[in-house]
């Protein structure tokens, strides 16, 4: 299988979902420090700590938008020669926002290896790191003030994770 799937149900709208994937600042809460642009062929970097065999640097560039509900880019970075691609597409449900990520195109032993890495990392952000930053984004976002932006990290420690994230 040269592919990872991943469908979660997140009690929030596709418009708060789309902004945790679009909005560099809000995809750095949950995934990496980024350079994220929602424009096709917009070239970005994920930057992680680095690690044997890796530099910590994802080369990506973006392949697809359609607000809010398809965004596509190719990945590359630690043993993968060459790029795959992430892919999330967003539906509205009478529960929030269903979810679906397909990263595919692992090839060869780097993607064997890359494959089981990232669908750990993959599964733990879309069940705990994505859904804190959600709930973050929906106790901040109404008062988009300075001072509530200075004030993110300090709200990010009291917010509850919802109970309703599903993961298959």
């Amino acid at each position: 299988m040269s592919e990872l799937l991943f469908e979660v149900t997140y009690p929030h709208p596709p418009e708060h979902v789309w902004r945790a994937l679009t909005d560099a600042e809000a995809l750095a809460a949950w995934l990496m420090p980024n350079d994220f642009q929602p424009v096709v062929g917009h070239h970005f970097t994920f930057q992680a700590p680095p690690q044997p065999g890796f530099d910590g640097i994802v080369r990506c560039e973006v392949l697809a938008v359609e607000p809010p509900r398809r965004l596509s880019y190719s990945w590359q970075g630690g043993p993968l020669k060459t790029p795959t691609t992430v892919s999330w597409t967003l539906a509205a449900i009478d529960e929030g926002t269903k979810l679906r990520l397909v990263h595919s195109g692992f090839a060869g032993i780097g993607g064997l290896i890359a494959r089981l890495i990232l669908g750990e990392g993959w599964r733990g952000l879309l069940k705990q790191d994505l859904p804190h930053a959600l709930q973050v984004q929906a106790v901040i976002r109404p008062q988009e003030t300075e001072a509530g932006a200075r004030n993110k990290q300090r709200w990010r420690h009291w917010c509850i994770l919802p109970s309703s994230v599903i993961l298959r």
